[in-house]
């Protein structure tokens, strides 16, 4: 009785597989086209969840929190690389598709690195200065005088205005030189603060399993579509031959 229920099981599962494979191209296609919508919509959630994982590591780059700034990055990093995650880039007027974050700046983490070298070699010529010029201590002057502006028009290193501050308020004073804080400044590069995160073009995740099945069927629609053009001309030949 085991061997006959054994059997028969295998049977059944037989007629199933075959089931399947007769199943017609297009019914194929029409779940192939039903699946391909399911996967947009996962993308979009996806995508959805990497813009907000994104705009907090934006948030705690402004709040200034370096803690909460590194957990940010790295739960923003672990989903990117563990989904299909793709971004319609605007290059040159151009667009264009990326897989991943797209490049994003930590701008402000930036200029409170910018701002504090600024600040100690500006505390440096201070030293340097204040004893030797007639004038005094003309950088802090000129700090008091730029940052005051740069806080009522939103001007800050490396804000283009704010340089032409320094260098229009130093030229008041006739001994005090040229200006060399900026470039004596370690000022680190923005390629530092500059990140894109890359995703996988396909990942076994729930959109990544969809668009897989989708693929297979729209494959396997193709096979039975071209095996059912062999049959016909097969059978047109015949049909030619026998007459």
């Amino acid at each position: 009785m085991g061997g006959f229920r054994a059997k028969g099981k295998k049977k059944q599962k037989a007629n199933l597989f075959v089931r399947i494979f007769r199943i017609r191209a297009w019914k194929l296609i029409l779940i192939a086209i039903i699946l391909a919508f399911v996967s947009a919509t996962l993308l979009r959630f996806d995508h959805i969840k990497m813009t907000e994982l994104r705009d907090a590591v934006l948030a705690s780059d402004k709040a200034a929190d370096d803690e909460q700034l590194v957990e940010d990055m790295q739960n923003l990093r672990e989903f990117v690389a563990t989904h299909i995650v793709f971004n319609v880039l605007d290059k040159n007027g151009a667009q264009e598709i990326v897989f991943g974050t797209g490049p994003f700046y930590l701008e402000e983490s930036y200029t409170r690195k910018a701002e504090a070298e600024i600040k100690k070699a500006q505390e440096a010529a201070d030293k340097q200065g204040a004893a030797t010029n007639p004038n005094g201590n003309i950088y802090s002057k000129v700090s008091d005088i730029c940052d005051a502006l740069g806080r009522r028009y939103g001007w800050r290193y490396p804000d283009q205005r704010y340089i032409d501050c320094w260098t229009s308020e130093l030229a008041k004073f006739p001994s005090s030189g040229s200006i060399d804080i900026f470039e004596t400044a370690e000022i680190p590069s923005t390629d530092l603060y500059r990140y894109d995160y890359s995703s996988p073009i396909w990942y076994p995740c729930a959109s990544g399993f969809v668009i897989l099945a989708c693929v297979i069927l729209l494959v396997w629609a193709l096979i039975r579509i071209v095996i059912w053009f062999i049959a016909k001309i097969a059978l047109f030949v015949i049909s030619k031959i026998d007459h």
